[in-house]
C-alpha cells in the first residue's frame, strides 16, 4: 500500500500543485479555497504552468488589492513559491502565467531513479475505490463470437487492466446470454439431433451458428416443432433434470468455443451469466414493488423514470423477465455481495438509452447515489461500430458478419507473411516466427481499435494496422525491440545500474524523454499542441482541454494512454538517432 508520501511520485502536476497551494494561501490569504491551475506545457517558456493570477484578479480587483493587474498577481505567485529542489527556475509571461522549469538533476535522481529503484508501480494513480467490476465482451450462448464483440472483449480487457495497476480489485465478469426462449428450440433440436444428447460433442454438432441457424428455421416453419421449444422453456425454467443436462452441454460447447478467441487476445474473465442472476430475480422486483418504485402498465410492470417517455419493462406482460430484470438483478448482486464501488459495463453505444434508464431506476430506489461523482457508481462504457473500408458495418462479402476467429487468422497470416518478406524466416527458427506473428498480428488488431476514441466508428484496415510506421502496435513493438537490443548488448546488469547507476539528463533529448516519462502519471495529450504563452481567449479554451483530457482516465478513454505511448516512442526514436546521447 502507498504511503502518503508516495502516493502519486510520478504526478509532476500533483506535486508542483501543492508548491502552488502554499503560494496561493500567503498571497491571497482572504481567498478561500482557490484550487492551484497547474497544467503541462511544451513551449519555450517552461514545462509547467500555473494560471490563477487572471482568475484572481477579477475576484480581487476593487477590493482594495495592491496589486495592479494579473502580471502583478503573477509575479507575487512566483515570489511566495516555498523552495523545492524539483524547480530550476520560475518566470511570468503575459497575463500573469507562471511558468515552471523542472531541474533535471531532480527529474533524474530523485524521481526516475526511485521508480526504477521501487517500481513503476510507485507511479501509479490510486481511485477512490477498492473493488470494481467490470462487465465485458459478453456474446450469446450458441453463437459464435464476431467482430460485434471484438471491441467490447478489447475496451473491457485494457480498462481492467488499467484499473487493476491502480491496485483496485477488479472482478472481470463475462455477462453471458445463456438463459431466455431461444434456448427451447435449440434444446428441441439437440434432441432430434442427437436422441444420446450427452454425446453431442463440439466435433459432432459443428458449427454452432449453422446449428442456431437450423433451429430458428425449424422453429418459424414448423408450428410443432414451436409448441415443443415453448414448452422445453417451460420446462428448463422448472427446473427438469434432462432440460437442464441438455441446456448446461450447449452452454460447455459454447464455452470452449469463446474460450479459444479469449486464449489468443490474452483475456482472462469469470463467467456470471444471465442463469446465474435469474434465481435473485423474484426477489429484487418484490423488494422495489414494496419501495412503491413498480407500477401497472398496459399488462406489464414498470418503473416510470423522469425525463424518459417510456418507462422501464421489468415485468413483461406475459409473466416472463427480461434484460432490465437481469441487469437491475445483477447490479443488486454486484453491490450487496460482491462489495463493488464501481461496476463498469462495456457495450456498443446503441445501447445507452438502456443504460441511463436503467442507472435511473436504481437510483430511484437508493441503490446507487444522485450524483455522478459518489461511489459507489455505475458507469456505461459505449463505443462505436467497426466499419468496412466502404464505411458501412464490417461485414464479409456474404453480407455475414465477419467471425473473430476468421479476423484473427488473418491478421496472424498477413504478419507471418510481412516478417518473412522482410527476411526473417532466413533468421528465425519456425517457432519464433509463430510468436512473433501471433504477438504482432493480435497486437495489432487490439492497438488499432483502442488508439481510436471509443465513441467514435472505426475502419478496420489490416494494411494500416501492420504499418511499421505511424501510430499503429508495430510501431510500437519496434520500439520496445530496439530498447531490449540497447540492454542486451550493453552486456550490463540492470539492476545493479538501477540501484548503482548515475542517471543524467544532460542532453535535451534525453531531458525530453525523462520530462515524458515522469508525465505518465498524468497521461495527457494536449501538450505538444498548446504553447504556454497564449492570449487570454485562447488560454482558457487549452486549459479546459487540459482538464479534459487528465480526467479522460477517470472517463475510461484507452486511447489516451496510446497517444502517451505513442508520443513516448517518438520521443525514445529522437532521442536514439541522436548521436550525442549514445
Amino acid at each position: 500500500m502507498a504511503t502518503e508520501h508516495d502516493e502519486y511520485m510520478g504526478s509532476l502536476k500533483a506535486q508542483l500543485a501543492k508548491l502552488f497551494e502554499v503560494s496561493l494561501k500567503v498571497t491571497v490569504p482572504n481567498e478561500l479555497d482557490v484550487e492551484p491551475l497547474v497544467a503541462a506545457c511544451n513551449g519555450k517558456f517552461g514545462d509547467y504552468q500555473c494560471n490563477n493570477a487572471m482568475g484572481l484578479w477579477s475576484k480581487i480587483k476593487g477590493k482594495g488589492a495592491l496589486f495592479r493587474g494579473p502580471p502583478a498577481v503573477g509575479e507575487a505567485i512566483k515570489n511566495n513559491l516555498p523552495t523545492s529542489e524539483m524547480i530550476e527556475s520560475c518566470s511570468v509571461a503575459g497575463p500573469g502565467f507562471v511558468n515552471v522549469v523542472l531541474s533535471k538533476n531532480w527529474m533524474a535522481k530523485v524521481s526516475i531513479q526511485k521508480m526504477l529503484i521501487e517500481g513503476i508501480d510507485t507511479w501509479a494513480p490510486l481511485p477512490p475505490v477498492k473493488t470494481a467490476v467490470v462487465d465485458f465482451s459478453s456474446p450469446n450462448i450458441a453463437k459464435e463470437m464476431h467482430v460485434g464483440h471484438l471491441r467490447s472483449t478489447i475496451i473491457g480487457d485494457t480498462l481492467a487492466r488499467m484499473l487493476e495497476f491502480s491496485k483496485v480489485k477488479v472482478l472481470r465478469r463475462n455477462h453471458v446470454g445463456d438463459w431466455g426462449t431461444q434456448f427451447g428450440m435449440l434444446i428441441e433440436f439437440l434432441f432430434e439431433k442427437f436422441p444420446n444428447f450427452e454425446d453431442a460433442t463440439e466435433t459432432a454438432i459443428g458449427d454452432l451458428q449453422a446449428f442456431y441457424k437450423a433451429s430458428k428455421q425449424r422453429f418459424d416453419a414448423d408450428p410443432a416443432f414451436k409448441e415443443r421449444a415453448q414448452q422445453a422453456v417451460v420446462r428448463l425454467q422448472g427446473g427438469e433434470d434432462k432440460y437442464r443436462r441438455a441446456w448446461a452441454q450447449i452452454c460447455q460447447i459454447s464455452r470452449t468455443e469463446f474460450h479459444k478467441v479469449y486464449q489468443r487476445l490474452g483475456v482472462h474473465l469469470e463467467e456470471k451469466g444471465e442463469s446465474f442472476y435469474n434465481p435473485y430475480i423474484p426477489g429484487v422486483i418484490e423488494a422495489l414493488n414494496k419501495q412503491g418504485l413498480v407500477e401497472e402498465s398496459q399488462g406489464a410492470r414498470v418503473i416510470f423514470i423522469e425525463g424518459i417517455n417510456i418507462p422501464l419493462i421489468v415485468v413483461k406482460s406475459d409473466g416472463g423477465f427480461n434484460y432490465a430484470s437481469t441487469d437491475l438483478s445483477a447490479l443488486w448482486y454486484r453491490l450487496n455481495e460482491e462489495k463493488a464501488e464501481w461496476i463498469i459495463y462495456v457495450t456498443d453505444v446503441g445501447q445507452q438509452q438502456h443504460f441511463d434508464m436503467f442507472f435511473k431506476a436504481a437510483k430511484r430506489a437508493g441503490w446507487l447515489p444522485q450524483g455522478d461523482s459518489s461511489y459507489p457508481k455505475a458507469s456505461h462504457v459505449g463505443f462505436g461500430l467497426v466499419l468496412g473500408e466502404d464505411g458501412k458495418r464490417f461485414r464479409t462479402r456474404n453480407t455475414e458478419v465477419v467471425r473473430l476467429v476468421d479476423l484473427l487468422d488473418e491478421a496472424k497470416v498477413r504478419s507471418k507473411a510481412a516478417l518473412i518478406e522482410r527476411g526473417k524466416g532466413e533468421e528465425w527458427t519456425e517457432e519464433e516466427i509463430e510468436s512473433t506473428a501471433e504477438a504482432v498480428g493480435y497486437g495489432a488488431v487490439k492497438y488499432a481499435d483502442l488508439k481510436n476514441n471509443r465513441l467514435t466508428n472505426y475502419t478496420f484496415n489490416f494494411d494500416q494496422m501492420l504499418n511499421d510506421k505511424g501510430n499503429t502496435a508495430v510501431y510500437l513493438l519496434y520500439a520496445h525491440a530496439r530498447i531490449c537490443s540497447i540492454i542486451r548488448r550493453s552486456g550490463k546488469d540492470i539492476e545493479e545500474l538501477k540501484n548503482k547507476g548515475t542517471l543524467v539528463l544532460g542532453h535535451k533529448d534525453e531531458r525530453d524523454l525523462g520530462l515524458h516519462l515522469l508525465q505518465f502519471a498524468e497521461v495527457r495529450t494536449m501538450t505538444r499542441f498548446a504553447p504556454c504563452f497564449l492570449t487570454r481567449a485562447r488560454f482558457y479554451r487549452v486549459y479546459q482541454n487540459f482538464q479534459v483530457v487528465e480526467e479522460a482516465c477517470t472517463n475510461l478513454l484507452p486511447n489516451v494512454l496510446c497517444d502517451y505511448l505513442y508520443n513516448l516512442s517518438e520521443i525514445f526514436s529522437k532521442f536514439y538517432s541522436n548521436p550525442e546521447c549514445k
